[in-house]
């Protein structure tokens, strides 16, 4: 622990001179700042990891601009943070809904503590921008195979202005209504996934169904590489103990169960997609216990450091059951969610959401020395589910409801429609968007066989015997 406790000003900005010491570490404890700063690098690596995990569901020729949006989030989210979406979200002096400026530019911000006592502000501002940084790429997926960059870019510094930094607010600030209720959300359900999954619906939703979505049956393409999608599974699985475990926000007991139940999660998770997929087709699908490894991850977010390690089994399952069985909803809203953002993310969030007012025990999130009310219904407090769901309702209508304006206007500048044209999306993404492959060549015809579609006899011969067009890139 720290040997000195801070005795500067708070309650409203300040770099920490104001403590008048010659050392301003004297009021920090170096394990603590590690655990934070490598949790921070935990976080970042995840964001490839959404990126890889992102183009091997993709089309072969539209799988590196995937990648790329995901980077671009980093560092268009990188400055937004820096210039004002920090201080929108974590200054001291805002209102119940919103922060103010009064850290513009990281201004006034370095060594006064927020977040927690064993925090600095500027690595707690790190940190919590690696999330702000993730949350857009996790939403930008929905422009697979037929979305335009510069759109894309543009709105990702809109978007996680006018949604990402209030629901933030709402949920972590002390002043936000969220907070005050309160409704418990340990990493990030409503503000990264139920946000995000939100986002995606409505940019598909507004981007419209890719070309031969409805004629192919709903299916038009597989995963182009499943490689691709276990590798990102990893980056993202890894990456998730910085994630869930960070949260605690220093090195303690706390941090360390939440390591353990976002592990315990994700397993039983991906078990259960794998036999629920199974049960169909007899195959142990690949796609299947990544796409359950990542709802579980997901489920439990919100809950990492609420629940005992039993209720880690219970979520964990449930997590990747009601995302695996939501993946059909695209089907019932004809929306064409290319890569079931909105099914993993926006569903599993939400169930994360729910049942951290179910099994949330404060003798779990005592363990970081604080000291809580009780918490879910395991110890009768019948009233949280309520809250639980009032978070979720917010972030879900917040999310939805700006992101279908702000595409909606955005499409009406010149310059800044959303969709490539009919021909561009034929050619493929990269070509016609980056000028560059993620391979040395590109699939550019493919039969359908495999997705249950009919073909004429000679179609299928023809295709069976040049399934695969191979584009030299020079």
């Amino acid at each position: 622990m720290a040997t000195v406790a801070y005795n500067g000003t708070t309650g409203v900005a300040d770099p920490g001179y104001s403590a008048d010491v010659p050392d301003l570490n004297i009021f920090y404890d170096t394990g603590h700042m590690t655990f934070i700063a490598i949790s921070s690098l935990l976080v970042l690596l995840m964001i490839p990891g959404v990126g890889f995990f992102y183009s091997g569901l993709a089309r072969r020729k539209s799988a590196l601009q995937l990648v790329l949006l995901s980077m671009l989030s980093v560092a268009v989210i990188g400055f937004q943070w820096f210039f004002w979406g920090y201080s929108l979200t974590f200054s001291r002096t805002g209102n119940s809904f919103l922060g103010d400026l009064s850290q513009f530019g990281l201004m006034k911000t370095l060594a006064q503590p927020n977040g927690s006592s064993a925090m600095p502000d500027i690595l707690f501002c790190l940190y919590q921008g690696m999330f702000a940084a993730i949350t857009p790429a996790l939403a930008i997926g929905a422009v697979a195979d037929r979305g335009r960059m510069l759109p894309a870019i543009v709105f990702m510094f809109i978007w996680s202005t006018a949604v990402y930094d209030p629901i933030a607010y709402w949920t972590w600030n002390a002043n936000g209504w969220l907070a005050k209720l309160p409704s418990y959300d340990f990493a990030g359900g409503g503000p990264v996934h139920v946000s995000s999954g939100a986002c995606a619906l409505a940019y598909s939703l507004m981007l419209g169904k890719r070309a031969g979505y409805t004629s192919n049956a709903g299916l038009p393409y597989r995963p182009h590489s499943v490689t691709n999608v276990l590798l990102g599974t990893v980056f993202l699985w890894v990456g998730w103990f910085g994630f869930n475990g960070g949260s605690a926000l220093s090195m303690n007991l706390r941090a360390i169960m939440a390591c353990y139940v976002t592990h315990l999660a994700a397993s039983c998770a991906g078990i259960a997609w794998v036999l629920l997929d199974y049960r169909l087709e007899r195959k142990w699908s690949t796609i299947g216990f990544c796409s359950g490894a990542i709802a579980g991850l997901v489920a439990i977010t919100p809950a990492a450091g609420f629940v005992p390690t039993w209720a880690a089994v219970i979520i964990g399952v449930a997590g990747g059951v009601c995302c695996n069985f939501a993946t059909k909803l695209k089907f019932l809203l004809g929306v064409d969610d290319a890569l079931d953002i909105f099914a993993v993310h926006g569903v599993g969030g939400m169930v994360g959401n729910l049942l951290t007012g179910i099994f949330g025990a404060s003798w779990i999130a005592d363990l970081d020395g604080s000291s809580h009310a009780p918490i879910g219904w395991i110890e009768g407090n019948w009233i949280q589910l309520g809250y639980q769901l009032a978070g979720t309702c917010a972030a879900f209508a917040w999310s939805f409801g700006l992101s279908c304006l702000i595409l909606f206007l955005m499409n009406l500048v010149p310059g800044m429609s959303l969709r490539v044209t009919a021909e561009d999306e034929d050619v493929g993404i990269d070509d016609c968007q980056l000028g560059e492959f993620a391979y040395d060549y590109v699939e550019i015809k493919r039969h359908f066989a495999d997705a249950g579609v009919s073909l004429s006899a000679s179609a299928s011969s023809a295709s069976s015997t040049h399934e695969k067009a191979p584009k030299e890139v020079v």
